[in-house]
């Protein structure tokens, strides 16, 4: 009878040239009895310290992947609590200004020399694609003017930061005021008649468009242009078909020269703090949407990276097994 130490050098010889072999083989060899049965090239036969690098690697991107899907839910709760809140403002909202639409008209194929484009965006990203939206509206109105002939101007202001990184390379030239940071604070109907003064003084324009997105439901909402005019184009042929006021008496002492600045001016506040509210409302709606998604494909990917580190290392235990088991049978051989 051969001595158990002889026996263990046999035993280890035999799986050292088994190991070289196997090394020595093609990978199509190696893999193909193994892609027959179903199994993927993660249980294809490694070295231990290849397999236990690469299950480190697949724990540390279980980590991340669930590190990622706690922020995305978490910004999900977040946006469906303020989504309520900003509901029941756009609604309420909604009142300013649909009188001045009855009144004064809004036509937003109307033709004019001067049109001043303000586009409403948001500060932030991981919205969907409300942004993109505003923007291909508003490239379709700046394409739109120009074709109505030569001499034309248009200029744009933007409020929200997105919709000036998506158009500054294309329209910088016709940019004309900036408005950032608008939600830091909430907004407010003092704030957007701050914004609609400085718009008003900083810029000359016949018809001003303003480009938001109307709140609809959790998962919708679309796309609006409003039409506003100044106060001389109410004077003029276009200007008259739209207005109805020469259906109306004005009462006092006001002109109604006046009277038609102050409504311009009230109509621009109204109209601009109803659409920043609809703009952030269906901000908020989109958020919640694509962070619910991102939260779900997160979970898929977590699944399959746990079902893949699994089975990796439950290949690992067995091939272990059958090295102590194989052991054990040469020593008492």
């Amino acid at each position: 009878m051969a001595a158990p130490g002889s026996a263990l050098a046999s035993s280890s010889r035999r799986a050292l040239r088994r190991f070289l072999d196997t090394a020595s083989a093609p990978w199509g060899a190696l893999t193909a009895p193994l892609q027959r049965q179903g199994a993927g090239v993660a249980d294809v036969l490694t070295p231990v310290g290849a397999r236990a690098a690469s299950n480190q690697i697949v724990r540390a991107r279980m980590k991340s992947v669930n590190n990622i899907k706690k922020i995305t839910m978490a910004m999900k709760m977040v946006a469906a609590s303020k989504l309520r809140t900003m509901q029941v403002k756009a609604e309420n909202s909604r009142g300013m200004w649909q009188p001045f639409t009855a009144l004064l008209g809004d036509a937003p194929s109307i033709k004019a020399e001067k049109k001043l484009i303000v586009v409403l965006s948001s500060d932030k990203g991981l919205c969907g694609g409300i942004n993109s939206t505003s923007v291909k509206y508003t490239r379709t109105l700046f394409k739109l003017h120009k074709l109505e002939g030569e001499g034309k101007e248009v200029k744009m202001v933007l409020i929200g930061d997105k919709g000036k990184g998506q158009l500054q390379r294309e329209y910088n030239k016709t940019f004309s005021q900036f408005f950032t940071e608008t939600q830091k604070e909430g907004i407010n109907f003092t704030q957007c008649a701050m914004i609609s003064d400085e718009i008003v003084k900083n810029n000359k324009y016949d018809v001003l468009h303003m480009v938001f997105n109307k709140f609809e439901s959790a998962v919708s909402f679309l796309p609006t242009v409003a039409t506003i005019f100044s106060t001389d184009m109410f004077t003029t042929e276009e200007g008259l078909k739209v207005c109805k006021m020469d259906d109306y008496e004005m009462e006092g002492d006001d002109s109604q020269s006046d009277v038609m600045m102050n409504l311009a001016e009230f109509q621009m506040a109204a109209v601009l703090y109803n659409g920043m509210l609809e703009n952030a409302t269906s901000e908020m709606g989109a958020r919640m949407s694509a962070m619910d998604n991102s939260t779900r494909n997160a979970g898929d990917v977590l699944a399959r990276l746990t079902l893949s580190y699994n089975r990796s290392r439950q290949s690992a235990i067995t091939t272990e097994l059958i090295e102590i088991i194989s052991g054990a049978a040469a020593l008492e051989g």
